[in-house]
């Protein structure tokens, strides 16, 4: 039913591509991160609940249609139907039906629980395209309160020591999750870096309740910043834009961090588990859960999964479907 292209994902009895990376007539997007949602389509289809952020992404004259979950549409020849993919705010499973068979294309998912967005929802199918960006047996996480309770004794001992706590998590999804989870846990509302601010009002105008934030500016320097909590994407690491934070803790929040060695590669202090992707257990779990004969796997670990799921009496491949799951 879907088969790839050199503009990604296509089904060619509903007329349109699922994540492409240029040029389509319509697009299907299953969320508004950058390597899944990019300029050039015609129009585009997204969960409702994604709008906000896919219009921060691709611009105000993009053509954008927001559908409900659960609601089917009619694509040509096939029934198309968006669900809950837990992964951020607005993320989405497609699900293509031609009264034959089923196919879901996962996009990027987690298991774990997030207070910012819908979580993930199993549905049933005879074909599964899933992701696999963690699909090694070390990607195991750890359980989240565990992970926030030493997130937030690690930050106050800074606050205490009078230091900044930088905080690099991904701007969409990371970071809005971060700031829920700390809560009003801390006595001055968090700095945040532009790219996290402009995803942050776009999560508000979706109706997800945040903390109050404050925007870096110019001012934002030197004694101010004493015991502040600061959220920054991965790209603002080694910057001049981090020389206003001196004597900063910095951290990295991604699931990258199961392991050591990338927290020394990363270069910062400390390193938390927090992913927004399934684990393997995750992975394996859901693919049984979702009753699928066949199952493609797609960027990461791709070619581990579907040994894996081969060793276990499925029908397994690999599918390139044009994205590269980097946002963990």
């Amino acid at each position: 039913m879907l088969h790839a292209t050199t503009d990604g994902l296509f089904c060619a009895a509903g007329a349109f591509h699922v994540d492409p990376p240029g040029a389509v007539d319509l697009a299907v997007v299953t969320h508004a991160h950058g390597d899944h949602a990019r300029p050039g389509a015609t129009r585009y289809v997204c969960a409702t609940p994604g709008l906000p952020l896919l219009r921060q992404r691709l611009g105000p004259d993009a053509v954008i249609e927001g559908w409900a979950y659960g609601e089917t549409h009619r694509l040509g020849d096939v029934d198309v139907c968006l669900h809950p993919a837990g992964h951020v705010l607005g993320s989405a499973q497609v699900r293509i039906a031609d009264g034959r068979e089923t196919w879901v294309v996962s996009g990027d998912y987690k298991r774990q629980d997030d207070p910012t967005c819908a979580a993930f929802e199993v549905v049933a199918c005879d074909t599964f395209v899933t992701e696999a960006t963690f699909a090694l047996p070390i990607y195991r996480w750890p359980a989240v309160d565990a992970v926030v309770a030493d997130l937030r004794a690690w930050v106050a001992s800074n606050r205490d020591a009078g230091r900044p706590t930088v905080l690099f998590a991904y701007s969409l999804g990371k970071a809005q999750r971060v700031l829920a989870l700390l809560g009003e846990h801390e006595p001055e509302p968090p700095l945040v870096h532009g790219a996290v601010a402009a995803m942050t009002a776009a999560y508000r105008e979706a109706g997800v309740a945040l903390p109050p934030v404050e925007a870096v500016t110019e001012a934002t320097r030197g004694p101010v910043t004493r015991g502040r909590v600061v959220l920054a994407p991965p790209s603002a690491m080694n910057t001049p834009w981090l020389k206003r934070f001196p004597d900063a803790a910095t951290a990295m929040i991604s699931g990258w961090m199961r392991v050591r060695g990338a927290r020394r590669w990363k270069g910062v202090d400390r390193g938390f588990v927090l992913s927004d992707h399934a684990d393997w257990p995750a992975l394996l779990e859901t693919i049984a859960a979702t009753g699928a004969r066949r199952v493609l796997a797609t960027h990461g670990y791709a070619d581990v999964l579907a040994r894996t799921c081969q060793s276990r009496g499925l029908d397994a491949g690999l599918l390139d479907a044009r994205v590269s799951g980097e946002e963990a």
